[in-house]
């Protein structure tokens, strides 16, 4: 499975979600160029990223960064929660 993220990097938080079939890849990579070219032609500065994960579950897991604060994963690598 694909998944497409638009990250608002100043707020930390995810702007869009796409999920795509790995059967449908040309289309989320144009959907990704599409996004990056509205975003810099409005000079908005966030990321876009297309990632391959089996599911969302794993992709949460590897991104961590895209759906938790940095204090969240801190306290988890300590051991708190």
């Amino acid at each position: 499975m694909l998944f497409l993220i638009e990250y608002k990097r100043s707020e930390g938080r995810i702007v869009t979600l796409k999920t795509f079939d790995d059967t449908d890849r040309s289309k989320a990579e144009r959907t990704r160029f599409e996004i990056e070219l509205e975003l810099n032609q409005k000079k908005i500065d966030h990321e876009v990223v297309l990632l391959d994960a089996a599911d969302e579950r794993a992709l949460r897991r590897t991104h961590r960064r895209y759906f938790e604060t940095a204090a969240q994963i801190a306290n988890s690598l300590n051991g708190s929660s």
